[in-house]
């Protein structure tokens, strides 16, 4: 029978040119008709019969297939109907559900179990974030994208990168694995593993893990960082540094935008330009206003070559000293400056004399000389202290008028540290306790306020309030200021007294080498012969009494007007003149050693 020419054209035309639709051949052996891939189109077109292997689809030109909600798009393609199998080549397109877009150069994907396998210039995309890399095994089943040969994902300004990474669709997650790095313009992060949300733009950490902002660096090993709001939880013992402070604890939350950090479980904070190194239970730092607050038990340490200062509370605070100047805190200055002129008023016009005999410390010429000497003093103490208050009164001018008094850049170099209820002092040399202090690096001063007590070897001073001057942080003035009083304990258990309603001392080598005391002082103070032994004791009043020290033993007394005293012969002192008015021996509250700081 013959066949017209016009048939095979027809046979011809719908083989190899447009074809635009084609079912799945029904003995594909597939059940499930979500799984089908079908052919939506192609330029080309060309059947492949494989007998019992099924069907070969050879697909050119603008080729699209569908597999339920996703579509495929390429320039060519294979498609196997028999093993339900897509291979594509050339400008490789899935769109999963209109939510994550996947390109590249080449693409196997199995049709059965919904995996992709994609090759040459990856690239998937959620619409906010962007992942790159050059071979990517894509779940679309599971809505899992893995890569194990490098990656990047790119999320707005943040940029991140590892060897092998997994991304969780449904969740909008990535896992990173093996040298992952994180590159934003505010910071960097490296770390091993890490799990990253694109929308809340959370980082997770769950291994070792630093960050650095250019001015800080975070070491941690868990926790989670939220960068869209600069607000992140470390644990595992973080570690935070910057050029000027250091803080580890068990937790640590952090607000970068405030500058905020709270520690908490075994703090421990330091200062490194200051030597000051503070251990508390709760910690409250500002890496901003270098502002720290110590709660639970804080014990601050203050750095000394061979004999550090530690310092415990119930709260201690620190900040830097441009911040008092700033809150208008003036008539504390001006007070400290006062008395700090006054002391080197003093130290210039008294002179201390040597080790001498006791029987010739009590001289009449005495008297009119250190009469002269406190005249001269006073007058010189006026006119500085008028002059600083004017100085001081003109800067609170400036200050309020916002012109700036203290350079800024320079604050983390003057920091002061206030220390409420139940303050205790250690070193090897020196002791202390009271209920309030306050300590500036400015002056090297310790303001002891609310019945101070100190303790120098030997000796123990109190008052109303106690300034401690220091020099390389190590004792070297006292001023007591009202009902002053000083005790000097013998080897032998004898107590030598003086007391005031103003005092001030200085030490030499960690012991007072000099007390002075003024209105209405009073001192009590046994008397004895060169070889040591003692023969009796002095009772006195004076306008000031001074007493100097040498080798932990009183050496000399001298007293300055009014001057009313007894001596008594040893074993024939009056029991009620053996102690002044007010004495107390407080050697139960003295701290023994650093531990008891601890609580230990």
């Amino acid at each position: 029978m013959c066949r017209k020419p016009g048939f095979y054209f027809l046979l011809l035309f719908f083989s190899c040119t447009d074809f635009l639709y084609a079912q799945q051949p029904a003995n594909s052996g597939i059940k499930d008709t979500s799984r089908i891939i079908n052919l939506i189109r192609s330029d080309k077109y060309k059947l492949i019969k494989q007998d019992s292997a099924g069907e070969i689809h050879l697909l050119v030109g603008k080729v699209v297939m569908k597999q339920d909600k996703t579509t495929f798009e390429c320039d060519s393609a294979i498609h196997n109907t028999a093993l339900n199998q897509i291979e594509a080549f050339g400008n490789v397109h899935i769109n999963d559900a209109d939510s994550v877009h996947t390109h590249s150069q080449y693409l196997k994907y199995l049709g059965n179990t919904k995996i992709a396998y994609l090759n040459k210039k990856v690239r998937l995309t959620d619409g906010k974030a962007d992942l790159t890399t050059e071979e990517l095994e894509y779940d679309l089943n599971a809505k899992i994208g893995t890569y194990k040969n490098g990656g990047k994902v790119v999320n707005g300004s943040s940029v991140l990168t590892s060897k092998e990474g997994y991304y969780y669709a449904d969740t909008r997650e990535v896992y990173f694995k093996d040298t992952v790095k994180l590159v934003d313009p505010e910071y960097t992060l490296a770390t091993d593993t890490l799990l990253y949300n694109i929308n809340s733009e959370i980082a997770t950490f769950v291994a070792a893990t630093t960050i650095n902002d250019g001015t800080s660096t975070i070491r941690t090993r868990s926790g989670f960082y939220d960068l869209k709001e600069g607000k992140a939880n470390f644990g595992n013992r973080p570690v935070i540094n910057d050029s000027t402070q250091e803080i580890i604890a068990d937790n640590i939350n952090y607000d970068k935008k405030s500058g905020e950090a709270h520690a908490e479980g075994n703090v421990f904070y330091r200062d490194t330009a200051q030597g000051v190194t503070i251990l508390a239970g709760d910690t409250w730092v500002n890496n901003q206003t270098k502002k720290v607050l110590a709660t639970k038990k804080p014990v601050m340490i203050i750095k000394q070559d061979n004999d550090s200062l530690y310092v415990a509370a119930d709260t201690l605070f620190s900040a830097t000293y441009i911040d008092s100047i700033v809150t208008g805190s003036l008539q504390t200055i001006q007070a400290d400056s006062a008395v700090k002129i006054k002391t080197d008023s003093m130290a210039v016009n008294l002179t201390r004399p040597g080790r001498g005999l006791l029987a010739n410390t009590v001289v009449p010429a005495i008297k009119k000389t250190d009469s002269s000497e406190i005249a001269k003093t006073d007058s010189a103490i006026k006119l500085q202290t008028d002059t600083l208050a004017a100085a001081i009164k003109e800067t609170a001018k400036d200050t309020l008028k916002n012109i700036t008094v203290i350079d800024p850049r320079k604050k983390d170099s003057i920091r002061y540290f206030e220390a409420f209820h139940h303050v205790k002092i250690f070193s090897d040399s020196l002791q202390g306790v009271c209920d309030s202090l306050y300590y500036t690096a400015k002056d090297s001063v310790f303001r002891m306020f609310r019945d101070p007590v100190m303790w120098a070897k030997g000796s123990q001073v109190s008052g109303d309030t106690i300034y401690l001057f220091t020099k390389n942080k190590k004792a070297d003035q006292v001023f007591v200021f009202e009902n002053g009083f000083a005790i000097n304990k013998t080897p032998e258990d004898f107590f030598n007294q003086l007391r005031g309603n103003r005092m001030n001392g200085y030490f030499k080598d960690g012991e007072i080498d000099y007390m002075r005391a003024k209105g209405n002082a009073e001192s009590f103070y046994y008397l004895q012969e060169e070889d040591s032994s003692y023969f009796g004791a002095n009772y006195a009043r004076a306008d000031a009494i001074s007493m100097y020290f040498a080798e932990k033993e009183l050496i000399k007394v001298t007293w300055v007007n009014g001057v009313e005293g007894t001596t008594y012969p040893m074993g024939q002192v009056p029991g009620e003149k053996k102690q002044l008015r007010n004495f107390k021996w407080l050697e139960d509250r003295r701290p023994k050693t650093r531990l008891e700081l601890f609580g230990e």
